[in-house]
């Protein structure tokens, strides 16, 4: 799949970062890994880091595709308000998703801070309300939040005037949340899983998954096997194609990235990611050297010769939006891309095993705008089926939920 336009800021910033060998002959191994994105990257260092022998294959250079265009913001905060799964699957449910997204945040920067040099930051994160209307429906997500002990504070318009310089009926101010730079934390993780023992193999195809009773056989189009006990297909969008059921929709997300801004210009925006209720919704957020990163304005263009021809549009458009929020603010457009992402009909991601294939192949999901936090997530839950342990989250992050 052609996953991206423009200039993903990432993979200008950082080039290629990691070239790994393309699979010459068989392999045996615990778990082997299909795709060395952010996902795989997770998901494989958990593995390799819990006594499982690892191998992770990827089509293209590692982290080259959706990674690389994803805008990266951490949140606990789902696509889906708490509210609305909490009449979807029970408020149970609903906080264990929003808790469990929480605690990614941590469990990510945990991990940064091991890796160190990827660019995260802590941040908090302004959800405003676009309209009058959108007003109670945010009051009713702040109240059960609040209700269950996440730290928010709510702002009236008065407020989001005088702190944040700009005009909205309401929003909510939550205390965690976090940026990352994706290209570099992926590529990272696989070195290490490397150094650790584990083995990475780029720009290596498998055409076929071919699971028995006590073992999966992978082939790649040249022939070549892999022979291991479990397979975990975190392979991003492309994912789809080993599933008769189809279970999200891709869609396009354009963004665009400025020149670096001085603090005292950005203010509150250098530690603030802002984000709105309207669907598709308008986010920003800055990186560690002060460049505001702003997307947003999604379609349902999943034609890459199309995508590719609205880029520019598009990035004028989301320029135009923030300099209507902040008229003030120095906005010098450095790059703009696009980039593919799925969503779900609840926005929750689908970790686990699939009927179609049984339980020694695991699909790692990761849909929606908490893709990285959900695959944080996914790392604990798939290592729990592998192990043949219970999971809090394997019924709501599974596939039983739309069956």
């Amino acid at each position: 799949m052609d996953l991206k336009s423009g200039y993903p800021f990432w993979a200008v910033k950082n080039g290629l970062m990691s070239v790994f060998p393309k699979l010459k002959s068989d392999v045996s191994c615990d778990v082997a890994v299909i795709g060395g994105g952010i996902t795989g990257a997770l998901i494989a260092d958990e593995l390799g880091n819990n006594g499982f022998d690892v191998v992770v294959v990827e089509q293209r250079d590692v982290a080259w595709g959706s990674s690389a265009a994803s805008t990266a913001l951490l949140q606990y905060e789902i696509d889906t308000h708490m509210v609305d799964l909490a009449k979807q699957y029970g408020e149970f449910h609903a906080l264990l998703a929003y808790q469990a997204c929480a605690d990614a945040i941590t469990d990510l920067r945990v991990l940064a801070e091991e890796l160190g040099d990827v660019d995260f930051n802590m941040q908090e994160s302004l959800y405003y309300a676009s309209r009058r209307r959108d007003k109670a429906a945010l009051r009713e997500e702040f109240d059960l939040r609040v209700k269950h002990g996440f730290d928010a504070e709510w702002l009236e318009a008065a407020d989001i005037k005088e702190r944040f310089g700009f005009k909205a009926p309401g929003a909510i101010l939550t205390r965690l949340a976090a940026v990352i730079d994706p290209y570099r934390m992926a590529s990272k993780l696989l070195t290490r899983l490397v150094e650790r023992g584990g083995n990475v193999f780029d720009r290596t195809s498998i055409e076929t998954i071919e699971p028995a009773e006590n073992s999966v056989t992978l082939r790649t189009p040249e022939g070549l096997q892999i022979h291991c006990k479990h397979v975990v297909i975190a392979a991003g969008y492309a994912s789809q194609k080993w599933l008769k059921q189809s279970v999200a929709k891709n869609r396009s997300s354009y963004a665009f990235i400025t020149d670096p801004i001085d603090k005292s210009a950005l203010g509150l925006l250098a530690s603030t990611m802002v984000w709105e209720s309207a669907r598709p919704y308008l986010y920003m957020r800055t990186t560690g050297d002060g460049r505001l990163l702003v997307g947003g304005d999604d379609d349902d263009i999943d034609i890459p010769a199309r995508r590719d021809k609205r880029v520019d549009g598009k990035a004028k458009g989301l320029s135009k939006k923030v300099q209507k929020l902040f008229p003030e603010l120095p906005l010098h457009p450095a790059f703009s891309w696009a980039g593919t992402f799925a969503e779900t009909e609840d926005g929750l991601p689908f970790f686990g095993e699939h009927p179609e294939h049984g339980p020694r192949v695991q699909f790692a999901m990761a849909y929606g705008g908490n893709g990285i936090s959900y695959s944080m997530i996914g790392a604990g839950l798939l290592r729990a089926n592998i192990e043949g342990r219970p999971h809090p989250l394997a019924s709501l992050f599974g596939f039983a939920r739309v069956g």
